[in-house]
């Protein structure tokens, strides 16, 4: 698919980092809010046996800057569509958001979709400000601080409920902290949850075989995640990792990559 086909100028066209490894079909790793390409590491190396693995940085984070003529979620989503190309996509929080959109903006380039822990959107409208407003704030936050601020802020973060059970090796510390407070006060206004508008109403217009991951101890988002795959409908397949919780790919990756493989071989 062209630039053009994905609706923006060669001259003006948002660019991710990548780092690809492996040979064969080709699939695409999308990392969460406040990590990189390299956090997916161990996962690439045991998918790089058998197929062309492709880890991006989304913008504001790793080696990706924040583009000087701002970014949305759109604009994220067509970048992404361009770095990846025809792909399985695979999407972690941030991430899964990310791909969903690019399997709904570009559905001819995924073959498959794989969404973990990812939020189609918050529907209610006061819900959806307060949680642009909280954003916006933790980003006022990090800019006043700089990146003197990042490794409070990466603490903080990893310390929430979503990731308290974790330790520092599961929520991969060292990689966040390479972050900027730049970019990622940028990826909190641009593309957080309260900056997008939701996707529910389309989620019946995936036609590819999509996987939902989610784990059976994140209590947030396993709703969520029940919901999204009778949305989407036949195609979809909810798959809840036991012993995990909002980051399974992380906390339990030898799960993850299994589910992942027996998902990627199947012929549906």
């Amino acid at each position: 698919m062209s630039l053009e086909d994905a609706g923006v100028s060669r001259e003006r066209a948002l660019v991710l980092h990548a780092s690809t490894k492996g040979t064969g079909p080709r699939i695409v790793l999308v990392h969460g809010f406040t990590q990189s390409g390299s956090s997916w590491a161990r996962i690439a190396s045991d998918l790089a046996t058998d197929w062309e693995v492709v880890s991006v940085d989304l913008p504001g984070h790793g080696r990706t800057p924040v583009p000087e003529e701002g970014s949305d979620i759109l604009a994220t989503a067509g970048a992404l569509a361009r770095a990846g190309g025809e792909a399985v996509y695979v999407g972690y929080s941030l991430g899964g958001r990310c791909c969903l959109h690019v399997a709904l903006e570009n559905p001819g380039l995924v073959e498959k979709l794989v969404l973990v822990g990812a939020h189609p959107g918050i529907e209610d409208e006061t819900e959806r400000r307060l949680r642009r407003e909280a954003d916006e704030e933790l980003a006022a936050g990090l800019e006043q601080g700089g990146d003197a601020r990042v490794p409070e802020f990466i603490d903080t973060w990893t310390k929430g409920p979503l990731f308290a059970h974790m330790t520092d090796e599961q929520t991969d510390r060292g990689s966040r902290l390479g972050n900027s407070a730049v970019g990622l006060a940028a990826s909190l206004k641009t593309v957080g949850t309260g900056a997008q508008v939701p996707l529910w109403e389309r989620l019946g217009d995936l036609d590819m075989p999509v996987l939902v991951v989610v784990g059976a101890e994140d209590s947030k988002f396993r709703p969520i995640a029940e919901k999204t795959a009778e949305a989407i409908g036949e195609n979809a397949r909810l798959a809840v990792v036991a012993g995990a919780g909002h980051a399974v790919c992380f906390e339990r990756p030898l799960d993850f990559t299994a589910l992942l493989r027996q998902f990627l071989d199947d012929g549906a």
